[in-house]
């Protein structure tokens, strides 16, 4: 009995320690899960501090400018006298001048400048308060605008290119990166030798002149410009600004600002391409009326190869270019070169013309001529090509005789036999000779000094 009060007790003991040891591990679990429990929402806490932190500094700087308590969709003092709203520019690039399209394209930063006294803030520093892009949309800003402007945007790498700043007694200061693609009215009377002046222009879109007060902050020297720039075509001479009123008959009268720009064309690259090959193919047509005028196969390949260069030069400068209904001063030279191309040509064409008629009246003449004519044997009227010096003579089957020029001693023997036969007008078959030879002789002379006196007048005019 004794023994099983004892293994009674034991067991009891055992129990006992038992449901401790379950109590106490159940105590630990319910401690770290109220642990993780707890860590769980100080992170939200956290999480949910952190994301009212960056709402309350939001919601502060809002609160300094007190942008809940004004209405932002009117301008400043309204009712009063118009807002004044200074400007000035800082020209980064440009890009491109189009002569096709007649419009440039333009890279650069706008600052506007005005006072809002419903941003003004107390600040013990006095120092301006910098914000993005995202407090613009908050705020009244000026509605500017560019006229004949075919596309325009606003920069937005990485993030836009925004800047507000706002100072204590109410100065706002508004920056943005802009490029602009802008209609430039050119004219290309004297193209290539010409200088054109392109505008940029920038007004208000809604605000009337009695409302909005556009001007230049420092007249003249609120547009700057990149010392960098510059244009594969054209030299940039000047920038300048200028002020306008722009009226609209349902609207008003607007301010407008001038962004002014003055380009003299480089003309190195024209002289090159253009006015060397053409002058050159002018000159090649002249080399014809060195050639033997029987040469037929030698000058009229040359003539016409000389006349389509020229076309090609002139297809290949208005292909591009802008189809206007004046003349430019590029055509002016091209077609003058051309006609004078032209003029070999056909000059060519009259000399073999009156060849053909010398060559007919000096068959006549040969069978009218007895064998013999008081000289020692009968003359020899020779047609070899070969037998010819075309530098002394250049006539169709007269050889020298004693060192005498053939035309002469075919005059001679025309006077003679018209002194035996009694027939008159073998003068005009000598006239005749002696013109078709000298056409070529004069050409070489009249064509140079012509185009040389019209280069003389076209660079004195142009230039």
């Amino acid at each position: 009995m004794h023994q099983d009060a004892v293994l009674l007790r034991l067991l009891l003991l055992w129990t006992v320690g038992a449901a401790g040891q379950m109590r106490a591990h159940a105590r630990s679990k319910l401690e770290m899960s109220l642990t993780e429990g707890s860590s769980h929402e100080i992170g939200r806490n956290i999480v949910k501090r952190s994301t009212d932190m960056t709402k309350t500094w939001d919601t502060r700087s809002e609160q300094l400018l007190r942008i809940e308590d004004h209405d932002f969709s009117m301008r400043p003092g309204f009712g009063g006298p118009a807002v004044p709203v200074g400007v000035d520019v800082q020209v980064e690039s440009l890009d491109a001048i189009s002569e096709v399209d007649m419009d440039f394209t333009m890279t650069f930063y706008i600052r506007h400048y005005w006072k809002d006294e419903r941003l003004s803030f107390k600040s013990k520093t006095n120092h301006g308060m910098t914000f993005d892009g995202r407090l613009v949309k908050k705020i009244w800003v000026p509605d500017m605008f560019f006229v004949h402007s075919k596309k325009s945007f606003k920069h937005d790498t990485t993030t836009d290119n925004v800047m507000l700043r706002v100072y204590p007694d109410g100065k706002v200061l508004y920056s943005l990166r802009v490029t602009v693609t802008a209609m430039c009215s050119m004219d290309l009377s004297r193209f290539p030798l010409d200088t054109q002046t392109c505008s940029l222009e920038i007004e208000s879109y809604a605000y009337t002149d009695d409302d909005l007060m556009l001007y230049w902050k420092e007249g003249n020297r609120s547009l700057n410009t990149d010392d960098r720039i510059s244009l594969s075509q054209f030299l940039i001479q000047e920038f300048h600004t200028s002020t306008r009123l722009a009226f609209y008959s349902s609207t008003g009268w607007y301010n407008r600002l001038y962004i002014n720009f003055t380009l003299r064309r480089h003309i190195f690259f024209f002289l090159l391409q253009t006015y060397f090959p053409a002058t050159l193919m002018v000159m090649l047509s002249w080399v014809s009326f060195w050639i033997d005028r029987r040469a037929v196969p030698a000058r009229v390949p040359l003539g016409i190869t000389t006349v389509l260069t020229m076309s090609t030069i002139i297809t290949g400068v208005n292909a591009s270019m802008p189809r206007v209904s004046y003349i430019k001063a590029v055509d002016i030279y091209l077609w003058v070169s051309f006609v004078f191309v032209f003029l070999s040509v056909i000059e060519y064409a009259a000399v073999n013309y009156l060849s053909t008629l010398q060559e007919r009246k000096e068959r006549k003449l040969r069978n009218k001529l007895p064998c013999t004519c008081g000289t020692a044997g009968p003359v020899m009227m020779s047609t070899s090509y070969s037998e010819v010096d075309a530098n002394t003579t250049g006539h169709y089957g007269m050889p020298q005789l004693n060192g005498a020029r053939q035309e002469r001693m075919l005059v001679e023997l025309a006077m003679e036999s018209d002194q035996l036969t009694g027939h008159v007008g073998s003068g005009a078959y000598s006239s005749a000779w002696i013109d078709t030879h000298v056409i070529d002789k004069y050409s070489r002379v009249l064509f140079p000094g012509s185009y040389l006196l019209f280069n003389i007048i076209y660079w004195s005019i142009y230039s």
